[in-house]
């Protein structure tokens, strides 16, 4: 089970967490489909839940802040230096929403968005230092944008993380990017009947399972299960609309 307990270099996604209204119902949908355990909830933290794959920290819940902000999955970049990064992301054309602040003894967090308004977050890692588990069924596999603009994209990105890109020949300009030759990610276009935006991708035993779990929980299918030279992919929807993906790695 690949593990990690430190803090994630400068760069990767290291965390997401959905918003939602019913966090009584999604902590039941999302335990059906990954096998998600939890802990946390404290008032303080505003009900906020962390999703726990094998006892590790995989992911967090909590409660929709902003009724008029759809229900989503955010993708959160780490960094060592949250307020910095926050002014890079003016300096390249995008927009802090959310100032950096402290959760506690958690860590330092801000939510931006992109030049194209895609939003993602940060993370300055406290005693939370992101995911714990990766790469395993009911853990974070991959995480990437679909943008109007991938150029544009690759630029403001460039400008905030200092990625590197490498374009997947024969897909329609959809590169991944990395930080010191680490593959981290995935950027590419928008697609018809797909979302825009940052998509987190979790790793499941069987996708087909998966589909089938999601829709008889009340979500729909975005996607249709397909294979791909990385394993068998879908895109979904919670009941609350919040979209993801879930794969079954190749050699799972």
């Amino acid at each position: 089970m690949p593990t990690r307990d430190t803090a994630w270099p400068t760069g990767t996604p290291c965390w997401v967490d959905l918003g939602v209204p019913d966090i009584e119902a999604a902590r039941h949908f999302y335990s059906s489909l990954l096998g998600w355990t939890y802990e946390g909830g404290e008032e303080e933290y505003g009900g906020y839940l962390l999703a726990l794959s094998g006892g590790r920290k995989a992911a967090g819940l909590g409660p929709q802040m902003d009724p008029d902000d759809p229900p989503r999955w955010t993708t959160y970049f780490a960094t060592d230096d949250a307020d910095a990064t926050a002014a890079r992301i003016t300096d390249a054309g995008g927009s802090v929403v959310m100032p950096p602040m402290d959760v506690g003894p958690m860590g330092r967090m801000a939510i931006a968005v992109d030049r194209q308004g895609n939003p993602f977050g940060l993370w300055q890692s406290g005693v939370i230092t992101g995911v714990e588990v990766y790469n395993e069924p009911g853990s974070l596999v991959w995480n990437e944008a679909a943008v109007d603009d991938q150029a544009a994209a690759r630029e403001f990105y460039t400008a905030v993380f200092g990625f590197t890109w490498d374009e997947i020949p024969d897909s329609g300009g959809y590169s991944t990017f990395s930080s010191e030759d680490r593959p981290l990610g995935g950027l590419g276009g928008l697609a018809p009947g797909l979302p825009r935006g940052w998509q987190a991708c979790f790793s499941v035993a069987n996708t087909d399972e998966a589909v089938r779990t999601v829709e008889a929980g009340g979500g729909k299918v975005l996607m249709a299960a397909e294979d791909t030279p990385y394993g068998r992919f879908a895109v979904v929807a919670d009941p609350w609309g919040a979209s993801f993906s879930v794969m079954q790695p190749q050699d799972g």
